[in-house]
């Protein structure tokens, strides 16, 4: 019986993987993973840095950031590194000009800042799209923020970019 067949072969035990291998299908598993997995994001260090069509100062100015403001590495090339906004518009910074520290920014028109982690707490302040906070803490789907001028409160993932950063 066909059944019967597959049903003993099924029961089997799985040969083990030798500790070594078990490491090297690791590693090529982490490697295999999309970039986003793995994303790198920076955040800027001045006011007033400029964003470019190609890596070096020849290459066209497209928009200018600010102090704090968020972006995703995409490629690296010497002291340049391709980026990409919330917005998703891509360009290159020169990366002396930017630092490791997680920034996040409001991707919606109007959110809630709150005084705790859930819709069920008294609203803090109303912020608008484009402001840019330091995460803190994180609870589930909730993120603990500070803005620049001290203020802090808990305002939810999915109205943040990068979500995934804390």
């Amino acid at each position: 019986m066909v059944t019967h067949r597959l049903l003993t072969t099924l029961n089997r035990p799985l040969p083990l993987v030798p500790r070594r291998g078990l490491i090297v299908l690791i590693a090529a598993l982490l490697l295999a993973l999309p970039a986003t997995a793995l994303a790198d994001y920076v955040s800027v260090q001045r006011d007033k840095i400029n964003i470019r069509s190609g890596p070096g100062t020849d290459h066209e100015i497209l928009w200018e950031v600010f102090r704090d403001f968020p972006l995703k590495v995409i490629s690296r090339q010497g002291e340049w590194a391709q980026i990409e906004d919330f917005e998703k518009d891509r360009g290159w910074v020169y990366t002396p000009l930017v630092g490791n520290e997680k920034r996040v920014i409001v991707q919606v028109e109007v959110a809630n800042l709150r005084v705790g982690p859930g819709t069920n707490y008294e609203v803090k302040a109303t912020v608008r799209y484009g402001v840019v906070f330091e995460p803190l803490e994180r609870r589930r789907d909730w993120v603990k923020l500070q803005h620049s001028d001290g203020t802090t409160g808990w305002m939810s993932t999915n109205l943040l970019w990068p979500s995934d950063i804390i």
